[in-house]
């Protein structure tokens, strides 16, 4: 008898370790992340609230999409719960679906899907109450003094009611008067006579929590919903994947210069070639990470052309415009950083060939946008231009200058690693929201 308890105890002691051993992978995975719980959603004649569940206080960062009108929320150190909802339908004139997935390992990314603008919408956290964290995202009339107020939705008939719309029309960039003058070959960049912008153009104020919006969250609980099974991981790449629309797409990324070619040379010494590459690398995971295919004109601080060094400026260009139009790539990325003889000039530019792809302006517009909300920079506008790699590639091209190396708050900027990490994350919003 005694011998029988002792196999049994080993039995039992050898089954919890094979447990152990299958359940560890999952909590290291998890470890010191915050778990998001749950979506809940209400709807009222003047606003919807989405309130995001979890854990612990999250951190998030936000970006907005077009075409159809998207608002993105990263919840950052977070993973979903299997049991939360990945989708729900609303009903109400504000808001039409909500998706949620596990975006990467470390990220939870929620997709509102909306018509309106951006003085018509509100995030902010919340913490204390029933639930220990919580982002509430609010939709429709949202300001403290907005009871009574129209929205101007897209494709629907304005109420009948006196009051105007409150929503501002969006003013177009204005092009500088001055003719660019810079050389086709992106090569050589000392001097330039490209006008200096220094007045911000797109900006996106900071979302602010009142009074009255704390107060109504926190009167808020839990919804009771019936949980879901849990996902399988296919079905959760099916889930990501639909949510950043970039699976399935091809891109080329060409860093700008390289090899004997330094590109523009910053007030401390950083070079174009160096700062260009990084973005790019950067960029380069953070495409593959949502499931693009991605080919680089370079990896590494060298020419493109086969001829090395004994290229001549042509050859150059157009290796690089070979690695696109072989692969025949959805669209096509070049980055570099911008120069000017005055220290003073900053900002971001967007470039495209105006007699190509009728998609380029549309790209060189949204990766600019991209950039700008990221790092800060004025806007320069999106230009038209002659530039060999945008004029000779056969897809939807542009070429992005991030900001000025000659300036030099812009070039410690972009000589830091967070610099480096948001302009990379900035254009691949943007790509994003060009894939729509």
């Amino acid at each position: 008898m005694r011998k029988v308890c002792l196999l049994l105890l080993t039995m039992l002691a050898l089954l919890g370790m094979s447990l152990s051993a299958e359940a560890s992978p999952f909590g290291e995975r998890v470890e010191g992340l915050t778990e998001i719980t749950g979506v809940r959603v209400s709807s009222s004649q003047d606003k919807t609230r989405i309130v995001v569940d979890a854990k612990a206080p999250v951190t998030y960062r936000t970006m907005v999409l077009k075409d159809p009108g998207r608002v993105v929320v990263d919840i950052k150190d977070a993973w979903l719960s299997p049991q939360a909802k990945r989708e729900l339908a609303v009903s109400g004139p504000f808001v039409s679906r909500v998706r949620v997935a596990q975006f990467d390992q470390r990220t939870v990314r929620v997709v509102v899907e909306t018509t309106v603008g951006k003085d018509n919408y509100k995030i902010f956290p919340l913490t204390g109450g029933p639930v220990p964290g919580r982002v509430v995202l609010d939709f429709g009339r949202v300001g403290p003094d907005s009871a009574g107020a129209t929205i101007a939705l897209p494709d629907v008939k304005a109420p009948t009611k006196p009051a105007a719309p409150q929503t501002k029309p969006t003013k177009p960039q204005t092009k500088p008067q001055t003719p660019q003058t810079k050389p086709q070959a992106p090569q050589t960049k000392p001097v330039e006579t490209k006008p200096a912008e220094t007045k911000p153009v797109e900006t996106k104020p900071e979302e602010q929590q009142t009074p009255q919006d704390a107060e109504q969250a926190a009167q808020e609980t839990a919804a009771d919903t019936p949980g879901e099974q849990p996902a399988t991981e296919s079905s959760t790449d099916a889930g990501i994947a639909a949510i950043t629309g970039l699976a399935g797409h091809s891109i080329t990324i060409d860093a700008g210069h390289g090899g004997n070619d330094s590109g523009a040379i910053g007030p401390t010494g950083v070079t174009e070639k160096s700062v260009t590459l990084r973005v790019a690398l950067a960029l380069q995971k953070i495409l593959t990470s949502e499931g693009a295919t991605v080919y680089m004109t370079r990896t590494t601080d060298t020419e493109v052309s086969p001829k090395g060094a004994a290229a001549s400026d042509i050859e150059e260009l157009q290796a690089r415009c070979d690695v696109a139009n072989q692969h025949d790539s959805d669209i096509f990325i070049s980055i570099h950083m911008d120069s000017f003889t005055n220290g003073a000039a900053k900002g971001t530019t967007g470039y495209y060939y105006a007699l190509g792809s009728k998609k380029s302006r549309d790209l060189a517009d949204k990766v600019r946008a991209g950039v700008i909300d990221q790092i800060g920079t004025p806007s320069r506008g999106t230009q038209s231009c002659n530039f060999y790699v945008v004029k000779h590639t056969d897809m939807p091209a542009t070429l992005v200058e991030v900001a000025f190396i000659s300036n030099p708050t812009e070039e410690k900027l972009m000589n830091s690693e967070d610099g480096v990490q948001k302009a990379a994350q900035g254009i691949a919003d943007g790509i994003a929201d060009f894939f729509g």
